[in-house]
This record gives structure tokens, C-alpha cells and sequence, in this order.
């Protein structure tokens, strides 16, 4: 499976509190914070619901 590099380009204010939760999930929660993680579906789904919030590259 690849490795994604997941980087929050913006605020999480005036998210829903599940997507606030998501991004906490994924290690995130500050502008310019970035994870790598291994892809799953669970994870495409999780990116998927903040997708609006990060960047995703392909490492």
C-alpha cells in the first residue's frame, strides 16, 4: 500500500464537531501540521469527510 502525506492547509473553526474530531484522529488540528500514514479505506474515508480542510500527496 502507498504512504500519504496528510497536511491541514486550513482552520478547523466553524467545523462540525466530528470533523474536528477527524482531524484530531489523524494527528492534525494546527494550520501546516502534516502526517504520514499508510493508506486503508478507512483512512480514504476519513480524508475524505476533511477533504476540504487538508492537502493529501502521495509519498
Amino acid at each position: 500500500m502507498a504512504i500519504l502525506k496528510i497536511t491541514q492547509v486550513r482552520s478547523q473553526i466553524g467545523s462540525t464537531d466530528r470533523q474536528k474530531a477527524t482531524l484530531k484522529s489523524l494527528k492534525l488540528g494546527k494550520i501546516n501540521r502534516a502526517t504520514e500514514r499508510e493508506e486503508t479505506p478507512a483512512l480514504r474515508g476519513m480524508v475524505k469527510a476533511v477533504s476540504h480542510l487538508v492537502k493529501i500527496e502521495e509519498v
